[in-house]
């Protein structure tokens, strides 16, 4: 499976020491480039760098893995703290454990895996036998592991999301190799951080929508926000899967390869029609060049300007856009089951978070503060220290 690589070096930009990134143009990993907090453009050196320091270097090590390139340390020239002392005395792969590897990785596409965790994980294993150098499979045990992940993560200062993804590889590959003496079940994944959703209000959808000039755009973003899509659901959404007459979306193989019928805005088929009439899409109904699948870059790209134009600072994601659809449901009285099947969530735990962000009953509770205060006020109308707003 190919994959492509980022190369990361240091060099001197204005006297600093800077992290350089070098890869084979292409815009979408530009667009994931620049997508980074901090990243800029040099250009002296006709590169894109960040500004050098031990928590950026594992901010972009973590984020490059995460977006599914193959990261490139070899040049670096570590001090202590910039860089993984392992990764430098890292060998290649024997042809042996290129064997296991390969094994590994069409194990997991017999599994039915999404490719980029295949590549995700397979990147791991990778690690690991790296790790293991010259030591046999059969010698291998959770002990050994534990080495592993305290030189990869401990070191690295992994966060949570791929210290899991490195614990999961490593199960798969104690199910395949049964040789080894890994114990899988042993083998505990951190605890997922639960961090609240980021949401925008109803008015701020609206403006977001209004500041979106190019018909496109605007149609793609009412439909992450009215249908509570995720973005390749929108990307691979054909014309075929709209239902006009009965207001409905048929997501189909969404995430965990299952379909779902979702509601079709009645708001939005005047846009939908304008848009289909206008640009005549052949099958998918958002068609990049030439016919083709759309790029999640790009959306991401129009998703930013239009909120910029809108004045919205959040950091909002095509994500963000199903997160506001959720909690604006919930705020609205709808049954939590029913949001449950409409954003094809299988367990209902991952539903209920919304439930913490939702305002339909906590804008109901008084804060203790106003009933001190007028309860002040009832019993001393002259005292005007009472009011918070006065001269204290």
């Amino acid at each position: 499976m190919t994959r492509t690589t980022i190369k990361l070096s240091y060099f001197r930009h204005r006297e600093h020491r800077a992290i350089r990134l070098d890869f084979t143009y292409q815009p979408e990993i530009v667009s994931l480039i620049k997508a980074f907090p901090g990243m800029r453009w040099s250009r002296r050196h006709s590169c894109w760098y960040l500004p050098s320091g031990p928590e950026t270097l594992k901010r972009l090590f973590d984020y490059l893995v995460q977006q599914g390139f193959w990261v490139d340390y070899s040049n670096l020239k570590a001090k202590p703290g910039d860089a993984p002392d392992h990764q430098k005395q890292e060998q290649p792969l024997s042809p042996s454990q290129l064997v296991l590897l390969d094994r590994y990785q069409r194990y997991l596409q017999g599994l039915h895996m999404a490719p980029s965790t295949v590549q995700s994980y397979g990147y791991f294993i990778k690690r690991f036998l790296a790790f293991l150098g010259g030591q046999p499979l059969s010698e291998t045990d959770n002990s050994t592991v534990r080495a592993f992940v305290e030189a990869l993560v401990a070191k690295n200062q992994y966060g949570v999301s791929s210290h899991r993804q490195l614990i999961g590889a490593i199960k798969h590959f104690a199910n395949l190799f049964s040789e080894s003496r890994i114990n899988g079940p042993e083998l505990v994944r951190p605890r997922r951080s639960r961090h609240l959703p980021t949401i925008l209000n109803q008015q701020e959808v609206l403006r977001l929508l209004q500041s979106t000039p190019n018909l496109k755009h605007r149609t793609a973003i009412a439909l992450l926000y009215s249908s509570g899509l995720r973005i390749s659901e929108l990307l691979n959404l054909e014309i075929r899967h709209l239902d006009l007459e009965r207001k409905q979306l048929h997501v189909v193989q969404g995430k965990g390869r299952k379909d779902r019928y979702v509601v079709l805005a009645e708001s939005l088929v005047p846009l939908l029609l304008n848009y289909l009439n206008s640009y005549r899409p052949k099958r998918l109904l958002l068609e990049g060049d030439g016919g083709g699948r759309y790029s999640g870059s790009s959306v991401r790209s129009f998703l930013k300007r239009s909120c910029r134009r809108a004045g919205i600072r959040k950091a909002v994601t095509p994500h963000t856009l199903r997160h506001s659809y959720a909690t604006h449901l919930i705020e609205n009285g709808v049954n939590l089951r029913h949001v449950q099947e409409l954003l094809g969530h299988t367990k209902p735990e991952t539903t209920m978070v919304y439930t913490h962000v939702a305002r339909r009953d906590l804008l109901q509770v008084r804060s203790p503060l106003d009933d001190v205060v007028q309860k002040a006020l009832k019993a001393d109308k002259n005292d005007t220290h009472i009011l918070l707003s006065g001269d204290l």
